[in-house]
This record gives C-alpha cells, sequence and structure tokens, in this order.
C-alpha cells in the first residue's frame, strides 16, 4: 500500500475500531488511467489502492468500523460492489470522453462562468493563449516552447468540460493530461496542461517543464490580476477563488525551480488583457498579496524577520532572488567582522539616507588623502559587486574591506563641510558607499542599524 498520509489522517478521524480489509476488483478496469482509479478509491471511498512493483494491481484495502466483524466476508463483498459500481461509472465517462478530441470540449466552456465581470472560462483561455506566450518569453524560453506553451493554454481548461472532471474535479490537468495525449498532441502540451496546477497542496511539486511553469505562473497571475482589480479580495474568513493558494503556488513554484522572475511585471501583462480595467494601485495591491506569501515562505525556512524584511524591501518581486539573497545576507551576518563592518556602513547610511538625488562622485574636489583612499576602496567594491553573479554573496566581504577606510575618513574629515563643492563631494562619496546593497537588500532594516 502506499504512503497515503492525508487518505491515513482522515480515516483514523473517521474510524474508532478499525478493521482492515483486503478487497478486490476486476482486472479489466486496470484499463483504466490510474489516476482514475486511484481518485475513485480515495475521494468517494476512502479506500487505500494496493501496487506491485510501483504500478496499481486489482486490490484495494478498506477499513472497516468495529474490531469484531462478525462477517467481514460480507463486509469485503458491500466494499466490492460500491467499487465496482463506481469503476462502471467511469468506464462508461472514459469511453464517452475519449471517443471525441480534448479540443472538442473547449466551444463548452463558453457555458462555465469564471466570474461576472471576468467572462466565462473560454474568456479565460482566450486571455491564456495572449499571456502564457507572454510568461514563457519572460523565462527565456525558445521558439519551441513558446509554440508548446502556446498549443497547452488553448487546450487548458478543455478537460473542465469533461464527464470525468465533472464527476471528480480534483482530476482537473490530470485528465486534461491523459485526454490530450489520447488526441495526438505532444507529450510537451500534455505536461504542461496538467502542470498549470501544480503546486496543488503545501509540499507538492512545481512543475517540471518550461512551458509547465509558464502555464501556471500565467493561470495564477491572470486569476490574482483579474480578481483583485473586481475586488473579489480574500477576507479573513473567506477566500473562494482559492487566491492565497495562487500566489502561494507562484511563489514556491519560482522557489522550487531557483526561477528569476518578476512578479510585477507579469502581473501588469496580465492585467492588460483583463476585461475590466485594472489600476496601478490594484496591480501594486496584487503585488504586496504575493509579496506577503513570500515573506511567510522565508519565515518558515527560518530567516529571521529584520533579514527577511531587509531582502523584501529590494527583491520582494522575485522570490527565487529573495531566497537566495537571505542565505548570502545570512552567512554575511555571521562573520565574526560583519558587526564592526556594519557599523562603519551604517554611519554612511544614516548620514545620507534623508537626500533624494543621487550626487555625482567628484574627486577632484577632495581636500584630505583619506578621501582618496575611501574613493579608491569604493570604486573596488563597487566593481566587485558589479561582477559578482550573485552581489548578495560579496556583501559581507565588501563591507568588511570598507570598514577601516571608512572609519579612517570619518576621523579626518567633516562631511558637512563650510565648502558647497566640498560638501556635495563627500556627501556623494558617503551616499555611494551607502548605496551598494541597493537591489540586493536594505540593511537599514536590520537590527542594530
Amino acid at each position: 500500500v502506499p504512503d497515503e498520509a492525508a487518505l491515513l489522517d482522515e480515516v483514523t478521524d473517521l474510524i474508532e475500531a478499525p478493521t482492515a480489509l483486503l478487497g478486490t476488483f476486476e482486472a479489466r478496469y486496470l484499463d483504466l488511467p490510474a489516476p482514475v482509479l486511484i481518485g475513485v478509491m480515495k475521494k468517494h471511498q476512502r479506500y487505500f489502492p494496493v501496487t506491485k512493483g510501483g504500478a496499481l494491481v486489482n486490490h484495494f484495502v478498506a477499513v472497516a468500523n468495529s474490531n469484531e466483524l462478525a462477517h467481514p466476508d460480507v463486509v469485503r463483498e458491500g466494499y466490492e460492489g460500491v467499487i465496482r459500481a463506481r469503476y462502471a461509472d467511469a468506464a462508461y465517462f472514459y469511453r464517452a470522453d475519449t471517443s471525441r478530441s480534448l479540443e472538442s470540449f473547449s466551444p463548452r466552456l463558453a457555458t462555465l462562468t469564471f466570474h461576472t465581470k471576468l467572462g466565462s472560462m473560454l474568456d479565460r483561455v482566450e486571455r491564456l493563449k495572449v499571456l502564457a506566450p507572454q510568461v514563457a518569453a519572460m523565462l527565456g524560453a525558445g521558439e519551441a516552447d513558446i509554440a508548446t506553451v502556446s498549443r497547452a493554454a488553448e487546450l487548458s481548461k478543455a478537460d473542465l468540460m469533461t464527464n470525468m472532471v465533472v464527476e471528480m474535479t480534483s482530476l482537473q490537468g490530470i485528465i486534461g493530461e491523459i485526454y490530450a495525449v489520447k488526441s495526438g498532441e505532444s507529450a510537451a502540451v500534455a505536461q504542461a496542461i496538467r502542470e498549470q496546477y501544480l503546486p496543488r497542496s503545501a509540499g507538492d511539486d512545481a512543475p517540471a517543464s518550461l512551458p509547465g511553469l509558464a502555464l501556471s505562473l500565467a493561470d495564477k497571475m491572470d486569476a490574482l490580476a483579474g480578481l483583485f482589480a473586481v475586488k473579489a479580495i480574500p477576507t479573513g474568513s473567506a477566500d473562494p477563488f482559492g487566491l492565497r493558494r495562487a500566489a502561494l503556488g507562484i511563489v514556491n513554484s519560482l522557489i522550487a525551480t531557483g526561477t528569476d522572475f518578476s512578479v510585477r511585471a507579469g502581473l501588469a501583462a496580465a492585467g492588460a488583457l483583463q476585461p475590466v480595467p485594472v489600476s496601478d494601485e490594484s496591480l501594486a495591491e496584487t503585488a504586496a498579496f504575493v509579496e506577503r506569501r513570500l515573506q511567510g515562505v522565508l519565515a518558515d525556512m527560518g530567516y529571521a524577520f529584520d533579514v527577511v524584511d531587509a531582502v523584501l524591501a529590494e527583491r520582494g518581486d522575485n522570490p527565487a532572488a529573495a531566497v537566495r539573497v537571505c542565505a548570502a545576507l545570512r552567512e554575511a551576518l555571521a562573520l565574526p567582522t560583519w558587526a564592526e563592518a556594519f557599523t562603519a556602513y551604517a554611519r554612511c547610511a544614516r548620514i545620507t539616507r534623508t537626500l533624494d538625488a543621487t550626487l555625482a562622485l567628484n574627486p577632484a574636489a577632495y581636500a584630505e588623502p583619506v578621501e582618496g583612499a575611501l574613493h579608491s576602496a569604493y570604486v573596488d567594491a563597487a566593481a566587485t559587486v558589479a561582477a559578482a553573479s550573485e552581489p548578495a554573496v560579496v556583501l559581507g566581504s565588501v563591507l568588511t574591506d570598507l570598514q577601516q577606510p571608512i572609519n579612517a575618513y570619518f576621523e579626518r574629515v567633516l562631511v558637512n563641510a563650510d565648502d558647497e563643492s566640498l560638501r556635495q563631494a563627500r556627501l556623494a562619496l558617503v551616499q555611494h558607499i551607502a548605496r551598494l546593497p541597493a537591489g540586493i537588500a536594505d540593511l537599514s532594516k536590520l537590527q542594530g542599524f
């Protein structure tokens, strides 16, 4: 019996005096797709499937609520009769569905309302046909993957109108993949159709293919952008459209695949396709909603709250990058040199944080040797950060290298000099040092700043 933790927990809660019985069904039903057989067992009957060598066999385990069954064979036959009837229905649905192409189900999506202001599921498909290739391009997809995701988007919701999914909605996407293959679609298109719904729950797999990831992101961002625009926003007690799950799915998929992606850019692309106006304020609210899910994920990964806040201030738009920066910043904070280096950096940041304009460096105006020394150290530091494949990784060492020149600078130099040209030159140098972590993390949010 495979590990079915969720089903085991459910059965445990329902049954006080368990007795397990091994049942059998006709082997001919094994011709049905395994997800259908397992779905019927688990969802409708709460039976446990049985496998041999990884393949499903024509047995199941049912749990009766009695420690002392007087007639276990009668009970077993009852269980078998129920599953036999369920499988007969499933076989009928499967034959009816596969007698036609998956694509032929799509027109009926016009009868299935997504939201009164956002149109039908067919309208959603039309949006996904545009959005999914755009997202794939943002992910760096080539022509072949873009063609795959375009076709997958066309067929993405067709299985919602099949008999099998109407009977078992948990099979959406799964049936789409199976029927797509039966209809002659490529394996890549079929896989993307299934992967659009991933991850289905916490701990579930992320899409494994680029077309699947693109369609998954597009599907979730279309829902988020549109529903936030019409104020169908989750409340503390209700989330009828599963927007928290959608936002968390975006975050977890990007993190699991290590994919750099601008959530705001994706939402903006989705917003532009909606049948209702999507304001900048609505998009900002939607992006903040996704970022709050990212904040929770980072906290669950064990990162300190101040590290998370510092990173989200600069990388909250890119979940995969946020994880990398959190890891690098945590390592930097563990360096024995960090405390003193951070103190020196903080002096620069505090002096210039009220400056709105970016001042131009002017080394010709320097009056003290320590100014030239700090300028040279800054130039080296900026070059190191710019050359790094992951700038966050070198941030700790860069600030450590700057510590001594910064301290020497403040010991000898009055930044707010009376001479305007000199004051501006000194402020510019200090400001440029303060902005070294820009795009990495806002270090002013760290404890001890």
